[in-house]
């Protein structure tokens, strides 16, 4: 019997599912849902550890691979499988392979592709725990990582090394909204052999599509945006299947960094709202990024679809929009920004992004406290920055909220 036989009406693509040459939002509802013989309008919930096979016979193809179909929660899930069709659909990629978080995400990258001797060329505008991954853990299993101060594409050719297997950076960075030249930096990381992976947590695929810029994978922490409204962990990398079915898959089967069929379908339902999210939300940070940039108490804001962000020029060129997180540093320091934090009702305090709940955090204490004064100078994350991932709430309420802090 075949899949279609077996599951009904297959929704992956394709003319007779309308999907084919389909718009985001129409590939953000619709795409990747094999239905069941039961024929349910939503996303099936398989909430099961393993898989029965009709003999010895096919247990044993399924386990070899000779034959395709379920094994084993750990790798394989109907749910998951959805997830992950869907997410390649919005990301124009051959394959996806989701994980248990966005970390998670970065780690199966990384153990997929290097090993002892080589070489990670990162920009030092990352993540905390990301810096973290590459300088503290990675280094110890032989595996040595350089970080690149700046975004032009220069000061990347001259870091590139021969050894140098992996080059990571996430555009926009997190806190300090930076953006970089996907398909310059792709063509350095090329030249020398090594693959270009990309963080898209800022952006999603509503705003930005690194695969299409020279990208070789794309990473996800969709615990952020992809679910949009804080509820479940998750991750995935994003690329070519071959690429991951040879590299990312493997590590996943034996490793284990597995994202759960019940988020699975939490994060699937988060990307039917995705589009319109991202856009309503980038608005609302337009906004309070312009009232922030007219603020006495405000030094300097920092949002890439403002005309006063460096990089605002190419922002324009390779997203959709300026996104929703607005960094902004406030005068005074430390005290000053954490006495805007305390001063807040409605903002929720909390290091997490991507909701539909406006979220505040002061980076240098938070996010990015564990890593060292020289990592963090080196990156710009001074004290009195504070970062805002804005959400669906009225943006004069936000504004609001924030100036009892802001005097």
């Amino acid at each position: 019997m075949s899949d279609k036989e077996q599951y009904g009406r297959d929704d992956t693509a394709g003319d007779a599912n309308g999907l084919s040459g389909a718009d985001l939002a129409t590939l953000a509802v619709r795409a990747g849902q094999v239905r069941s013989q039961f024929g349910e309008h939503s996303e099936a919930l398989y909430l099961t550890s393993s898989f029965v096979f009709r003999d010895a016979a096919q247990a044993a193809a399924r386990f070899s691979g000779a034959e395709e179909g379920n094994v084993y929660s750990r790798f394989t899930n109907p749910t998951v499988a959805t997830f992950e069709r869907r997410l390649a659909a919005l990301e124009e990629a051959g394959s996806a392979v989701a994980t248990a978080s966005g970390m998670s995400a970065i780690l199966a990258t990384a153990m997929s592709v290097l090993k002892a001797g080589d070489h990670v060329l990162c920009s030092s505008s990352v993540f905390g725990a990301t810096v973290q991954l590459f300088s503290g853990i990675l280094s110890r299993f032989g595996v040595t990582t350089t970080f690149v101060d700046g975004t032009a594409p220069e000061a990347w050719r001259a870091a590139i090394q021969p050894h140098t297997r992996l080059v990571f950076l996430e555009t926009p960075s997190n806190p300090l909204t930076e953006v970089f030249d996907i398909a310059a930096i792709a063509a350095i990381a090329h030249a020398r052999g090594a693959l270009l992976a990309v963080d898209n947590c800022f952006c999603s695929p509503a705003l930005q599509k690194p695969l299409a810029l020279g990208a070789d994978l794309v990473i996800h922490s969709a615990t952020k945006y992809l679910d949009g409204q804080g509820r479940v962990l998750g991750g995935a990398v994003v690329g070519p299947a071959k690429l991951l079915g040879e590299t990312v898959f493997p590590f996943l089967r034996t490793a284990g960094p597995t994202l759960s069929a019940f988020n699975a379908w939490v994060l699937l339902k988060g990307l039917e709202t995705l589009d319109i999210r991202m856009q309503a939300q980038s608005e609302r940070a337009l906004a309070l990024a312009r009232w922030l940039e007219s603020h006495p108490a405000v030094e300097r804001v920092l949002y890439p679809g403002l005309p006063s962000h460096p990089q605002h020029a190419l922002a324009m060129r390779q997203q959709r929009s300026g996104g929703a997180i607005v960094s902004f540093e406030v005068k005074g320091g430390r005290e000053a920004a954490w006495r805007v934090i305390d001063a807040t009702r409605l903002i929720s305090i909390t290091a997490n992004l991507g909701d539909t709940k406006t979220t505040i955090t002061h980076p240098a204490s938070t996010t990015h406290g564990r890593i060292s004064d020289e990592a963090r100078r080196r990156a710009g994350i001074r004290e009195g920055l504070l970062r805002v991932a804005v959400g669906l709430e009225a943006i004069a309420d936000v504004s609001a909220d924030l100036a009892r802090g802001l005097g």
